[in-house]
């Protein structure tokens, strides 16, 4: 059973799926803790699902790094990037980017989602700039964080269509249901080993 430590920073959709698919017990992963950098509304899904919830505020520290050392401490705590079985970091609307230490620490363990088609569009706006470049496709992305910002090796992709006159909102949305059942199986298939881990 794989073991997974989920990160966001909103609501958690992304979460709130990966919950639902871990539920069933044939589903070959288990959430073991969810963590945020703020008082993110999502961590009332895990509340609610029984799932141990910390909070890891930049603010609280001197600098992004030391941030980071204590975002791994908290992760490490549950039993995930520790022993022979490293489980599997979920960043899953963390909305921040991660620092060097955190990254070294858990990768290739350790993996985003990402509303584009990498390499295409990276960065926090990639819906907005998707649409400002007149693409007619864009898609959703699961790939393993490196060092850079979403330049990480790319696990899956989903596409979709670009709409005439459709809104960054509009878009968005289509992108997200795409994007929650994209994270299960990807995750499902690490956790099966039939999706590898550069």
């Amino acid at each position: 059973m794989l073991k997974l430590a989920v990160l966001i920073s909103g609501g958690g959709s992304n979460l709130q799926a990966l919950l639902e698919a871990a539920a069933d017990p044939d589903y070959p992963a288990q959430i073991v803790c969810v963590g945020s950098d703020t008082d993110a509304p999502g961590l009332e899904h895990a509340r609610a699902a029984g799932i141990p919830t910390f909070i890891v505020r930049p603010k609280d520290s001197e600098n992004r790094e030391e941030w980071g050392q204590l975002l791994a401490t908290a992760i490490q705590e549950h039993g995930v990037g520790t022993g022979p079985e490293p489980g599997l970091v979920v960043s899953a609307g963390l909305m921040r980017i991660l620092p060097a230490g955190f990254v070294r620490e858990f990768s290739p363990n350790l993996i985003n989602t990402h509303p584009a088609l990498l390499p295409l569009f990276p960065g926090a706006h990639a819906v907005r700039d998707a649409l400002a470049a007149g693409a007619t496709e864009t898609g959703v992305t699961v790939h393993v964080i490196d060092e850079g910002v979403d330049t990480g090796p790319v696990l899956r992709q989903a596409r979709v269509e670009v709409l005439p006159e459709e809104s960054e909102a509009e878009l968005h949305e289509r992108i997200k249901q795409l994007e929650r059942p994209l994270l299960v199986r990807t995750v499902r298939d690490i956790a099966l080993g039939t999706l590898n881990l550069p």
